[in-house]
């Protein structure tokens, strides 16, 4: 007698007809099928970001969620370590040597504040301090100076203070010449507005502190200026 439970093609047929009852699942037929099963779904997970999971939460089952509770915090431990990893907090100085380890593979995600300076000009000199501030402010951007000859050679001195701003070894802005920075007026909190419109920091600044200084000049030469009232009695005078 053909056993029913037999893998073949004509027990198959009979099955789909329905003559035959389904195929008896073995026990360790269901296991396999439990593991691929919970294999999928972790796979599942590992193609989620932190907030994938937390939009796509209601569609798994109560039996996954202590799986995914588990896989999140494993991703935010991995996210945390590389935060760490990527805090500067101090401005470095650099040759040209290191310009493409330092600069070209900063790494990914990364933003690179480079200023190109010479010892002697005054606003080379600001502009040093102020990114040191800065750098401690955002300890995510990478801040780094260089004496412009060493990084590039022959570059003129008019061009400088310069700043160059990178992402993943990408030019994102470039800031060239002393009118660029407006003199030895500009204020840190001017500078970081700057990199912040190019993208290299995230400032809470809500709009240009520049702006604020522009606007009362503004108004006090508003209220400097003599009102029409005066001339047209003037006028009428004649």
């Amino acid at each position: 007698m053909q056993d029913p439970n037999e893998d073949t093609e004509w027990n198959d047929i009979l099955r789909k007809k329905g003559i035959l009852p389904p195929k008896e699942v073995s026990k360790d037929d269901e296991e396999e099928e439990l593991a691929l099963q919970q294999q999928s779904v972790v796979q599942t997970y590992e193609d989620m970001t932190l907030e994938e999971l937390e939009e796509n939460e209601d569609e798994f089952g109560e039996d996954d969620e202590a799986a995914i509770e588990l896989y999140k915090q494993k991703r935010l431990a991995e996210w945390k370590a590389t935060q760490l990893k990527n805090i500067f907090g101090e401005m470095c100085e650099i040759s040209g040597q290191d310009y493409i380890k330092e600069v070209n593979k900063a790494g990914e995600g990364i933003w690179v504040v480079l200023h190109l300076y010479i010892p002697g000009i005054p606003l080379c000199t600001l502009i040093n301090q102020h990114l040191s501030n800065l750098a401690r402010k955002f300890p995510q951007t990478k801040f780094l100076k260089s004496i412009s000859t060493t990084c590039i050679p022959n570059y003129p001195d008019r061009n400088l203070p310069t700043i160059f701003v990178y992402l993943e070894g990408e030019m994102k802005a470039q800031f060239i010449g002393p009118l660029v920075f407006g003199g030895m007026n500009l204020k840190v909190d001017e500078l970081e507005w700057r990199l912040s419109e190019s993208g290299a920091v995230k400032t809470e600044l809500e709009e240009n502190p520049k702006k604020q200084i522009e606007d009362k000049l503004m108004s006090s030469i508003r209220c400097s200026l003599p009102t029409g009232k005066d001339g047209d009695s003037e006028d009428e005078d004649y």
